[in-house]
């Protein structure tokens, strides 16, 4: 009787595979846990900021409440919450890793809208107060809108070249009354993307050159180029000077 003997060169395919589809396995499940752990590090991170800009805005609060009147030796953007650009750059890159529709997502963005509202009341506070006029931008969106990409994109590089402006950005489609509310009293329609400043109201994509037009940004933009000619010119007086003592 003849016998049939496995083929060892079958028999290593086979041990190929296997290895391979353990391997794959592997790294897609390392991948995963990798992934989940940056995503639930990302999550407690800005709920660490969260907590921080809380008792940032609580603090100007109870100072308002308590002297009736608050300090306006200092800076308005001081006293305030200075880490609510921060939260919402992190939030955006939340948005993109986790998806729009995932409920820590939503639950951060909710209450960071409120925060946002809380701090704008308290610069409104701050500005009457104090008898100054801080230039803020209330910004209106959605995420199915590439116009609101873009403005986004402008509202964020503007941000960087005025240090002082506020932006306060809202997602029109966040299920959340005080947004709605907010809506009723800056009198904007539906339509986004929408910019408020001062008064007036700007429907559609506002390039960075027509936002600089707007008279309340026209008058940031001339006092940051006064500032800076007029510390150029004592840095020049105060170089001149050093090189007449040095020459004497």
């Amino acid at each position: 009787m003849e016998h049939h003997h496995p083929n060892p060169k079958r028999k290593v395919e086979w041990i190929k595979y296997i290895v391979t589809f353990l391997v794959t396995a592997g790294l897609f499940v390392s991948a995963f846990y990798v992934s989940r752990v940056i995503a639930e590090k990302r999550v407690a991170e800005i709920r660490s900021i969260q907590d921080s800009i809380s008792l940032d805005l609580l603090s100007s609060e109870t100072q308002f409440s308590l002297l009736n009147d608050s300090d306006c030796s200092q800076d308005g953007t001081s006293i305030l919450a200075p880490e609510l650009g921060q939260m919402g750059d992190r939030l955006s890159g939340m948005e993109t890793d986790l998806g729009l529709d995932n409920p820590d997502v939503i639950q951060l963005k909710k209450y960071y809208s409120l925060l946002e509202i809380k701090d704008y009341m308290l610069a409104r506070e701050y500005a009457k107060n104090c008898n100054v006029k801080p230039v803020t931008v209330i910004y209106f969106y959605k995420n199915d809108c590439d116009d609101c990409t873009k403005q986004g994109y402008a509202l964020t590089a503007l941000r960087e070249k005025y240090p002082t402006l506020r932006v306060y950005s809202f997602d029109a489609d966040l299920n959340l009354s005080a947004i709605a509310t907010l809506q009723t009293i800056t009198k904007v329609s539906g339509k986004v993307p929408t910019l408020v400043i001062g008064t007036h109201a700007y429907t559609g994509f506002q390039s960075i050159d027509d936002i600089e037009k707007i008279p309340e940004i026209k008058k940031l933009k001339d006092k940051m180029i006064k500032d800076e000619a007029s510390a150029k010119a004592k840095s020049d007086s105060s170089e001149k000077t050093v090189s007449e003592e040095t020459h004497q």
